[in-house]
């Protein structure tokens, strides 16, 4: 249990120091105190896809691995990328699609989410970040693997709007 005194202690600490954030742990309690807000995701119009000239091509993504499903299996790829929003990773960390390994995806492909619906949970530095939609619509595509390392602006899921 952590005491009042010594949290407005650390908030007075931060205020006046040119950190950005403080995190400690003590007595088995971690606690974060930050100037900033965990940033927002970013969501982007999809590009038109740019044709492919082989394996030689600097803009070829060699060895990319195609994203998996719920099921493990690869996801169809969007017949109209054109339409579809991106929504990219706000921050470097670990994407899971569920709050635990026996629970359910947060969304999967084909499911209509609306604002403030749970997408993911990105784990940085031991804190978990949940990810909530900032647009309605049906995701179309899940681009990253359980459990796999992301990076700021990654792209995370593709949604038709509406």
């Amino acid at each position: 249990m952590i005491d009042l005194e010594f949290l407005q202690k650390l908030i007075r600490t931060l205020d006046k120091s040119g950190l950005d954030h403080i995190e400690i742990e003590r007595g088995g309690t971690r606690i974060r105190v930050s100037r900033s807000p965990a940033p927002a995701p970013i969501v982007t119009q999809a590009a038109s896809p740019t044709p492919s000239h082989g394996p030689g091509d600097p803009t070829t993504h060699a060895g990319s691995p195609r994203p998996l499903a719920a099921g493990g299996h690869p996801t169809a790829a969007p017949s109209n990328l054109e339409n579809l929003l991106e929504i990219t990773s706000p921050m470097v960390g670990t994407f899971f699609r569920s709050s635990s390994p026996d629970s359910e995806p947060f969304t999967d492909v084909n499911k209509r989410i609306s604002k403030g619906d749970p997408l993911c949970i990105i784990e940085a530095m031991k804190l978990m970040n949940e990810l909530e939609a900032e647009i309605e619509g049906i995701v179309r595509e899940v681009c990253v693997t359980n459990g796999e390392p992301v990076e700021y602006g990654q792209l995370l899921f593709r949604v038709e709007p509406g």
